[in-house]
Formats: structure tokens, sequence, C-alpha cells
């Protein structure tokens, strides 16, 4: 007998993405999946409820996929993820399309469900149990590319800013073992991976609960000593909690890769207040000086969210003058998103619509001039570039400075047949926007 086909389809941030590899995992021994849809027998969607505009488009794929029931294999619709977490039988009676419904800590229960639906033992099914303990674990199906793998080191949030809803789906931090994520990352390089990119909702943070105290830098040290990891990546790293420990390490330690996502969201004081943050304007230039004063090509990413409540024409100038002179490498701006069960929702002074928009138009072009002039200083230099595969028939890849899917690309011209997932020296020679030009260094005549 033919096993049941399962698809997938993930959406939201790259913690989802954690989620999602760990769900095909799961039903991995007891169905088949598929990446096309159109043969699933169940479809599973995997939301994100964090921000208008994300929840919007969870609720259209749904929407989208049970037009799949009537036309192709589709036998029911699985929702799970944040948004299933956050708005739970509400969303299952407002879209009576959903079969089954999991929250973020039910995955396990996934099979039985699944199965439990088809032999008619319920009509509709409904999972979605809160946790402040649970973290999801276990073998995972990568949909990254097979190099490079995204690796959760913790769970949940105690952080608590007025605009953000994460704490109350996901629940307090909770900090996996270092045992339990060298032991996945021995796994993950035994696959081939290469580069393992350290994620969580604030991950300088990292074994506060367990330890009691900060252990990043030793869990940093603990991975660099695998064999076969070659690059370590460092996102969500919120600012006033950057220590001189962490600077170091980055700067010491040849596996961490050069770069620091650093979600600072705003810089006027008087702003990051409001959004309940706990770090101020002289923290956060602290500890960007620093970490250029000790590691000289550090890359810097930030977000930034424009039109928060109250954020007036001298708070918006002062961001708009402090982007310009710190010139951040990359840069992501979002317009402040009204969320129910937030703090910030009840507040007064909301910024209208029109003005978020220009705010963060504003600020996007800004930012792309920032990058059009540092990128010719990168013209000429060599770096160590991780070959991901071809586009149109020119190859690319990323350098230390690139993390995947939100950062640039180098394309790589070459004579010869490049490896995907190997490390090749590549000499920058134009630059096209966002992105660089390069040839293989051995082709380049030095």
């Amino acid at each position: 007998m033919d096993k049941l086909k399962v698809g997938l389809i993930s959406l939201g941030c790259d913690k989802n993405r954690v989620d999602s590899e760990i769900i095909l995992g799961n039903v991995k021994s007891a169905y088949e999946i598929v990446t096309d849809p159109k043969l699933a027998d169940f479809i599973i969607i995997n939301t994100c409820g964090f921000i208008e505009s994300a929840k919007q488009e969870s609720i259209d794929t749904i929407l989208e996929m049970s037009q799949y029931k009537g036309k192709y294999n589709c036998r029911g619709i699985v929702v799970t993820g944040c948004l299933a977490q956050r708005y739970g039988m509400e969303l299952m009676e407002l879209l009576p399309e959903i079969d089954i419904m999991l929250g973020v800590n039910d995955y396990d229960k996934l099979v039985e469900n699944i199965n439990d639906f088809i032999s008619d033992k319920q009509n509709k099914i409904y999972n979605c149990g809160y946790s402040d303990f649970n973290i999801n674990e276990g073998k995972r199906i990568l949909t990254t590319k097979s190099h490079t793998a995204y690796l959760r080191i913790a769970e949940g949030c105690d952080n608590y800013c007025t605009y953000c809803i994460i704490p109350k789906i996901r629940g307090k931090y909770r900090s996996r073992s270092i045992e339990n994520i060298l032991q996945e990352c021995n796994e993950l390089s035994l696959r081939g991976v290469k580069e393992v990119i350290l994620i969580a909702q604030d991950t300088t943070r990292y074994g506060i609960d367990l330890y009691n105290k900060k252990m990043l830098p030793e869990l940093m040290r603990s991975i660099s000593k695998i064999e076969g990891i070659e690059w370590i990546r460092l996102l969500y790293c919120y600012p006033e909690e950057i220590t001189e420990d962490i600077i170091d390490e980055i700067a010491l330690n040849d596996k961490v890769c050069n770069y620091i996502d650093i979600p600072l969201q705003h810089i006027s004081d008087n702003i990051l207040k409001l959004m309940g943050r706990r770090g101020r304007k002289k923290d956060i230039l602290r500890n960007i000086n620093e970490l250029r004063k000790k590691i000289k090509d550090i890359s810097i990413r930030t977000t930034i969210i424009v039109g928060f409540p109250g954020e007036s024409e001298k708070d918006f100038k002062e961001l708009r003058n402090f982007i310009e002179n710190i010139k951040f490498d990359n840069l992501g701006v979002f317009k402040y998103s009204r969320e129910e069960g937030t703090i910030a929702y009840k507040m007064k002074d909301q910024v209208s619509e029109e003005l978020k928009t220009a705010r963060e138009g504003e600020l996007m072009m800004l930012q792309k001039h920032i990058i059009y002039s540092m990128q010719k200083y990168k013209i000429g230099n060599k770096y160590k570039v991780l070959v991901e595969g071809k586009k149109e028939g020119v190859w690319y890849g990323r350098n230390y400075a690139m993390a995947p899917d939100i950062d640039g690309v180098i394309y790589i011209k070459s004579k010869k047949e490049l490896k995907v997932g190997t490390m090749i020296d590549v000499k920058i020679t134009n630059s096209v926007e966002y992105d660089l030009v390069g040839v293989v260094y051995d082709e380049s005549g030095k």
C-alpha cells in the first residue's frame, strides 16, 4: 500500500524554518514527503503571526491551499506555527477550511492527529498547548542548501518589548543544553554542513537560565572544535547584551564569522523607552564602536522599526542621522505593525500608515546609497566564498559578510566547474547594487 503523501509550506522567520524541518523529520517515517502540494494528501502550513503582513500571508496561503481539496489529491489542511498558537480556536472557527490545528509545542502529535482524522475518529482536531518548558528538538530534514543549517540554541523570550507578541506565543526564554547543541552540530557536520547559523529570539542571553550566566562565548568555542564546521554565524544579538567576552570570541575565533546581526529597532532614547527596550543610545554606540575597534572587518546588520507610536519628526531625524553616520553593512526597515495583545497597541499617538510608508522609503533609499558607496571599496579585495549554486549559467556564493537569503551574494566568473558547498578564494571585480561580482582568484592572474 502506498504511503500517504504530505507537503509542507513554511512561512516566516528562520526559527519557524527549524520547526518546519523538525516537523518533516517527525513525519518522514510515516508518510512520503512531497514538494509539490498538488500531489499531497495532507498539506501542512507552518504559519507566521508576528506582524500584520505575515498574518495576511498565512491566511491567504491557508485559503489558497484549501482549494486543492477539490482540485487535486488533498484530503486535509493542517495549520500550525505562530498564527495557530496565537489565535487558536478563534482562527479555526474563522477558517472552517482548517482540518487539523497544532500549536508550536505539539508537533509530536502530528502523525497521530492525521491518522485519527483519516479514521474518522474526529472530524476536526485541535491541539494548541502553551508551554514555558518545551523546546522542539529532533531529527531534521534540512530545507536549506546542504552545506548550511540554522541552529536554534534557545526558545522563547523574556524581553517583553511593547510591540512584540512573541513571549505570549513562544513562552519564557529557555536554553538548550550545550550537550544537545553539540550533538546536533556533530550530526550536521557528518551530513556535510559547513556553516551553522546560531538563532534564538535573543542569542546573547544564551545559557542564563540553565547555567546562571551567559554562555554564548563558550558555546561558540565548543562548536568551533567540531571538525567540518568552518563558519559559525551569529544572528539576533540584542545590543545591550553584547559583552566584551562575545566581542573577543568573534575577534579571536577563526571559525566565527566577523558578522553580527543586532536588531536595534530604533536609536532615539524616547522611542527605545516606549518600546520597552533595555538598551539606550549610549549602550548601542559603545558596543558598535567596540565591535569595530576590535574587529576591523566586522559586518554589522540591523533592523529598524519606523512609525512606532509617538515617533516624532525629531525622533525620526535622529534615527536617519544615526543610520547615515554609522553606515551599516546591511539594514532592514519595517513599518510598525499594531498588534492586539501588546502594550503598544493601546498607546496614544499612533502614526499614520502614509507617514510610516514615507519614512520606510526614505530610510531604504538612504541605505541603498550607503551600500553603493561602501561596495566600491570592496573591489580588488579577496574573499573566501562558500559556493551556493548557479543562476542563469553564473555561479554565485557568499562570503563571511553575507547571511543566506537576507544579504547579497557574490557572482563568480569561472572558466571551470565549481562544486557547490566548497569554499574558494574570489577576487572582487565589480558591484551591482547589493551584490558583488568576482573571479576565482587563481584565474584572476594573481
